[in-house]
């Protein structure tokens, strides 16, 4: 299963790539895949919370009890993985203030090691939470922010609701890709429609393969 959603990625990235040699618009493109950098895990993050809650409210009553003690299992995890998104820009912030008051306007061989040391030092925070984003959105998105253990279905199912939201709000916010307009529609739906079908077959391997039963 793994290794057909790599290669789906990467057949997806290939052909993001074809079509902006061909069409132009590389530099909307980047502009827009920074936006989506952002905005993705909040999207990821919101429909694992939104499925998570249909799939307990429609299960047994005696399952509900246990779906509660993962729910708070989940909630640590949860929280630092926001906690760290939201100081992605305020250590930004606070590490070019500090720079701005610290580092003076005429450079000297002492000032050197004397300012520039500690001005570098106020970005290591910064640094270590992009590198703990960039190490951890992964497996968190994977196995749908510690929410995996509610149900087995959940990682797939919010992977769908995901790409479809996200495609929804990209192309509200930014418009179709450059090309011809069938080829720009495909282009948008192609992608969450792809995952969308790799999701199901999951399922259906676990229902077939692993007895998953949507109620348990």
């Amino acid at each position: 299963m793994l290794k057909v959603q790599r290669a789906r990625a990467w057949v997806a990235l290939a052909m993001s790539g074809g079509l902006l040699a061909l069409y132009g618009g590389v530099w909307d493109a980047w502009d827009q895949a920074l936006q989506r950098l952002y905005l993705a895990p909040w999207l990821a993050l919101a429909s694992a919370v939104l499925v998570a809650a249909v799939l307990y409210w429609a299960a047994r009553r005696e399952r509900r009890l246990l779906m509660r003690a993962q729910f708070r299992s989940a909630g640590l995890p949860i929280l630092g993985y926001i906690g760290a998104w939201v100081l992605v820009p305020v250590l930004f912030v606070a590490a070019l203030m500090a720079m701005e008051a610290l580092l003076p306007h005429t450079i000297t061989a002492s000032t050197i090691f004397l300012l520039y040391v500690p001005v570098l030092a106020l970005w290591a925070p910064f640094w270590w939470i992009v590198y703990f984003l960039y190490f951890a959105s992964g497996p968190a998105v994977r196995n749908a922010f510690s929410l995996s253990a509610v149900h087995a279905a959940l990682p797939a199912l919010a992977t769908c609701a995901a790409v479809w939201v996200f495609a929804l709000v990209s192309w509200a916010a930014g418009g179709l890709p450059p090309g011809p307009e069938a080829l720009a529609v495909c282009a948008v739906l192609g992608g969450p429609a792809s995952v969308t079908a790799l999701a199901w077959w999951e399922i259906h391997r676990l229902r077939h393969q692993h007895d998953m039963r949507w109620r348990d």
